[in-house]
Formats: structure tokens, sequence, C-alpha cells
């Protein structure tokens, strides 16, 4: 089964909510209970990893700090290929992700610790092509997005898209150059683009990689003739999200809850918090409330806060189960 085919199955699991999506304001599923806080949770607590994360763990953090002022979190985003050897060396607690771990970081994970790290699915995010507010274009199919940042084209275009016009538009941006804007190698959100909008393709040279989401943002802001991507949740005034569709020809849908939820928008992704736990022993209190934090009703409703899109009720009870914090 395809990445995303998989994904959006995973989305539908106790997704009786989704008529919340069609809604103009979406909210958290009512089936998630607010925080109670528990008395004893004091120490330190360090997060490395995902940028795309970044905001959002800072923003849990705040929540999690006036919960409990004896507690102290430091966060780290530079992307999340640093999330893994953090967690191995045992300076983090938490490893921010923005894509799945890759087979050989499980693999370096299980033989320091002797088994797998664990896994929370905090938030689901429409990863976003943004272009300047001013440019007019209605739609792209992923093998247009991949003809626009790839070299290689593996999704089958004729060539590469360097203008405007060959991406489909008329009049005075048809030979106006395509300018790229995207993440650098570190980043999650770099893998995930390139496994699923490139079909695994290469970037083109020209792409201006930026060491994080907010600064791809800025800069398809300031520059009329740009095209970049990062988490929808990093958008601005300054720039719109282009809807794409799975293949040419076909309806192309926008970066929102409800086409995150569905499987129609062809990007969506899980945001993962991976930490280490032993199986054979009970989590903490200092982590454990944590992420029944992330996965109460206060800190979904951050996650709507910064701009990505809540989880399910049902979702939720699976990850603190393998947990053990049901």
């Amino acid at each position: 089964m395809k990445k995303t085919t998989a994904l959006a199955a995973a989305l539908l699991v106790g997704v009786s909510f989704t008529t919340q999506a069609n809604a103009q304001a979406l909210t958290v599923d009512p089936a998630i209970a607010p925080y109670k806080k528990v008395s004893g949770v004091s120490g330190s607590l360090k997060s490395i990893g995902s940028d795309t994360l970044n905001n959002l763990m800072t923003l849990w953090a705040e929540g999690y700090n006036a919960m409990y002022p004896n507690v102290k979190i430091e966060i780290e985003g530079k992307g999340s290929s640093t999330a893994p050897p953090a967690l191995i060396a045992g300076t983090s607690q938490f490893g921010p992700m923005s894509r799945p771990m890759k087979a050989k970081e499980i693999e370096d994970f299980e033989k320091k610790n002797g088994y797998k790290p664990s896994a929370i699915r905090s938030a689901v995010d429409a990863l976003a092509v943004f272009v300047h507010k001013d440019n007019p274009i209605q739609c792209l199919s992923l093998q247009q997005v991949d003809a626009i940042f790839s070299k290689t084209r593996k999704g089958g275009a004729p060539k590469q898209a360097a203008t405007w016009g060959d991406a489909g538009l008329t009049g005075d941006w048809a030979n106006k150059p395509v300018s790229l804007y995207g993440r650098n190698s570190a980043s999650g959100t770099y893998g995930y683009f390139k496994e699923e909008a490139l079909f695994n393709g290469d970037y083109s040279d020209s792409v201006k990689e930026q060491p994080g989401s907010s600064a791809v943002v800025q800069g398809v802001a300031s520059d009329k003739y740009a095209i970049g991507y990062s988490g929808v949740g990093y958008k601005t005034a300054d720039v719109r999200t282009v809807p794409i569709s799975k293949k040419p020809g076909e309806k192309c849908y926008d970066a929102n809850a409800e086409n995150a939820y569905s499987g129609n928008y062809p990007i969506a992704r899980f945001l993962y918090v991976y930490l280490n736990k032993n199986p054979n022993q009970a989590m903490e209190p200092l982590r454990g409330e944590f992420v029944r934090y992330v996965f109460s009703k206060e800190g979904q409703t951050v996650v709507l806060k910064d701009g990505f899109f809540p989880v399910t009720s049902a979702i939720a009870h699976e990850d603190l189960a393998k947990l053990g914090l049901k």
C-alpha cells in the first residue's frame, strides 16, 4: 500500500467527527477530554527535532509549564533528522519528527536500547505548496509540482517547468521564471516532499534551501514569482496555498482539514513525537503527563491555534494505550 493511501486510511479511523471539518470553524473532537492536573510532576525535559513542530512543541511546553511550574522544558528545532541521534544519545526526552523514522534510525535506536522507539501521532498536517498572494495559479497536479521542483521528473512530465507559462499561466506571467524555495536535507519535510511530490526524484539545483519552514514562507512572500513548500501551519497573509490533484486532469484539493482527513489532499501527513519507552517499564509522570497533555482538549486546541489539524479521539486513545497511559 502506498504511504499516502495508508495515511488516508489511518486518518479515517474513528473520524466520525469529520462533519466538523465541513464547518467553517474546525474544532477539537468533543470526545477528547480536558486535561486533569496531577500532583508530584517536576523535573527537566528537552525536545530535539523537527522545525515544522518547533512552534507546536513550544506551545505545548508553555501550556504544560503553566500546569506544572516546577517543570523546565527546552525546545530545539533543527530538523527531523536530529531527533533520532538525540534520543539514542539520551540528550533529549522527546524527538518531534515530520516524517516516520527510517529503518536505519530505528535499527540504530534498537541496537542501543534493545527495543524500538515509541511514537505518538500528535497532529495532522497538510504539506502545503505556497505561492505569492498575487499569483493566479488555481491548480497543480503532483506531476506539475514534480516538473517545477525536480530535475529528474520521475512523475512523467515531458520537460521541466522553468517558467510560469510551463506551469499553465498565460499573459504577463507566461515568461516569468519560477523561483524555487525549499527546506534543507536535515528536514523531514524535505524528505517527505521528495518522496511524495517528487516521486523519489532529485531536487532541482535552483531550489533555494532554507533552514526553517517560516523562512520558506517569508521567501515566497517577498518574491512575486516564487513557489515553496512547508507545513500549512506556517501560512501567512502574504502567501496562498495552491490546490493539488493526484493526477493531471483530476480535481484539485486545497490544503485544509477536510481534504487532509479524507485523503483527497495528496500530501497530508501525521506529525510525530518519538520517545524512548522501555516496554517493560511504566513511563514516569514527567513525560507521561506531557503526552496526556498533548492528547487533551487543551493540547489539541493548541494544534488548531498553530494552524495544523487535531487528531481524533480514536487516534489519541490508541497511542496512549500503546504507551500504557490510557
